[in-house]
């Protein structure tokens, strides 16, 4: 095998990096991480509704996707079994916390005119500076997606955010292509009045895990990974 440092691991495939991370390669498995992390991080606060804890999820899911790289199988793409691993890790968590309302109960109450989020009726009447108004429109879509009952959340932020097909989403979550759909429809319902036309422009920003943030996350996993040798 050639020397580790002729690898450019940022360019080859996901199939190729969990070969490599399979035979001990470690910056292979780092590699993983990295491309994971944004999405991983999204969809694990969207049922924790808690960064730290998302933080925390998503660490775990990584050691448990690291145990178990032997077991990938390529049916579905790298990133759809790891978030299935993520969604596990972190509603395993929210059972710990407390008992979820059942999902029915939160669709029949979105049946009629209910309102669960409380938005302002305007947003503001300054016109500030494009930067500035983008970081106030994705501080306010971040605190309106909080507000939604959690089997909306997750599914708009797969959907929405993260741009995941209804068939991705629907079998990382163990739903219905019809049952993504239509959380989807009630997700932008409830958020459509506050937002607006804003919605769209704003989303690409929200709940950003790049930078910092991602590579602390990927120096934690591969702190815990077992030494191997390249």
């Amino acid at each position: 095998m050639p020397n580790s440092l002729a690898i450019d691991y940022t360019v080859l495939a996901d199939a190729e990096l969990v070969d490599l991370a399979r035979r001990g390669r470690r910056e292979a498995y780092r590699q993983i991480v990295q491309r994971g992390n944004q999405r991983l991080f999204r969809i694990a606060r969207s049922v924790l509704d808690d960064d730290a804890e998302a933080e925390d999820a998503v660490q775990e899911a990584y050691m448990h996707a690291f145990a178990k790289l032997d077991g990938f199988r390529g049916e579905a793409s790298l990133l759809t079994w790891l978030t299935r691993i993520v969604l596990n890790e972190a509603y395993a968590r929210r059972r710990q916390r407390h008992a979820v309302v059942g999902v029915e109960q939160i669709e029949a109450a979105q049946s009629g005119d209910s309102q669960v989020l409380a938005f302002p009726n305007k947003f503001g009447a300054e016109d500030p500076a494009a930067g500035a108004t983008r970081a106030q429109m994705r501080e306010l879509i971040e605190r309106a997606v909080d507000r939604l009952p959690e089997p909306f959340r997750v599914v708009f932020v797969m959907r929405q955010v993260e741009e995941c097909s209804v068939e991705e989403t629907a079998s990382a979550l163990g739903i219905r292509a019809e049952t993504v759909k239509t959380r989807l429809h009630r997700a932008r319902r409830l958020l459509h009045s506050a937002l607006q036309e804003n919605l769209a422009s704003a989303l690409t920003g929200a709940f950003p895990f790049l930078g910092a943030r991602c590579e602390r996350m990927t120096a934690t996993v591969m702190a815990r990974l077992p030494a191997s040798v390249d």
